[in-house]
């Protein structure tokens, strides 16, 4: 398929700069690929949809707060700071994202605030990226806390244009959130409350976790018109044994396994068995999945509604039956369903 297929006018007003007031009264599309037909439901009907024996994925990564702002030594300029990766946990390595990258060169140091919180550059990577190492006495466990309370949360601003407010600590974090590694939010997830996943318990569904630490990869535009020429950012996932055996044992017995999110059905997608189970498995994936492409475990599909021309939206897509979601699609912006990350919810089954 070609990256024009993946192109549609999106109204401004519907990319979702809040959350809903309460997590689970966000709007839910339901999209039967079997019958074509499409149901709107409030997300915590989704209980309706499942039974006994059926299965929850969940990413359970944690996003911290990776925005820094800091100031350039001699200078006092101010820099943006945006953390991407630990590449040495011993000496606090990171790799970034700077801006304005033009006044930032190898050597220069950054200070952070009134804390001693300093960094030097020791690399350039790419136009906006660099290597700096965070130079700090203190143990690792002041370090981080010291990096939480200077940090801000990283709310995609090429779409949500309001500066973070406290609440988004909050908000921009599923409530299973558990390993910290991620510098965006699964977003799926965020419709999660405590109250519909007990409900889903005592239904006999099972909700079980797998890690993929969400990169910015995940919103970096495709700009070939060939999607086969797209390459993707990898990103560290982890499929534990535990949660292959709970899904693997509903496949076994036809059930329904829901991947929640994208980034869900991306750690699945690259941990299947030479008998289209799945496996536990661990290390980077930088897999790109769009249309045609056959899923060998998830059998439905929890996520937002995506941007145009998105990578998100092509796996969507791909499950669902491009014509379909192309429908869907401009169902939910005739009845104004809420994009993006704080959007509202799909399901397809």
């Amino acid at each position: 398929m070609k990256l024009s297929e993946f192109k549609f006018d999106l109204p401004e007003s519907l990319l979702a700069q809040h959350p809903a007031k309460t997590r689970d009264e966000s709007r839910l599309m339901v999209l039967h690929r079997d019958s074509g037909k499409i149901e709107h439901r409030v997300f915590k009907e989704i209980i309706e949809y499942f039974n006994d024996g059926d299965v929850f994925v969940v990413n359970d990564t944690q996003v911290f707060p990776a925005r820094l702002y800091g100031n350039k030594e001699k200078t006092g300029a101010k820099i943006e700071v945006f953390l991407l990766r630990e590449l040495n946990k011993e000496i606090h390595l990171w790799d970034v994202l700077v801006d304005p990258a033009r006044k930032i060169r190898v050597g220069n140091k950054l200070y952070f605030g009134e804390s001693d919180m300093v960094a030097e550059v020791i690399d350039n990577t790419t136009s906006r990226g660099r290597t700096i190492k965070f130079l700090f006495d203190g143990s690792d466990e002041e370090f981080y806390k010291a990096l939480n309370d200077l940090g801000e949360t990283p709310l995609p601003r090429e779409v949500i244009t309001r500066d973070a407010e406290p609440a988004d600590k909050e908000r921009y974090q599923t409530i299973y959130a558990k390993n910290k590694g991620a510098v965006a939010a699964p977003s799926a997830g965020l419709h999660f409350t405590r109250e519909v996943i007990k409900r889903l318990e005592i239904r006999g569904v099972d909700m079980v976790p797998v890690t993929l630490h969400v990169g910015l990869g995940t919103f970096r535009p495709v700009d070939v018109e060939d999607l086969t020429k797209h390459k993707m950012d990898s990103e560290n996932f982890i499929v534990p044994a535990d949660s292959a055996k709970v899904v693997n044992r509903a496949l076994d017995a036809k059930k329904r396994v829901c991947a929640v999110g994208t980034t869900t059905m991306r750690a699945l997608e690259s941990s299947v068995s030479a008998h289209a189970r799945l496996k536990e498995n661990q290390g980077w994936t930088d897999k790109f999945i769009f249309p045609p492409h056959e899923f060998k475990i998830a059998n439905s599909l929890l996520t937002n509604f995506h941007m145009p021309e998105s990578t998100l939206m092509m796996m969507a897509s791909a499950f669902a039956g491009h014509e379909l979601l192309i429908e869907a699609y401009q169902l939910a912006i005739k009845e104004k369903y809420k994009f993006f990350t704080y959007g509202d919810a799909m399901l397809i089954l």
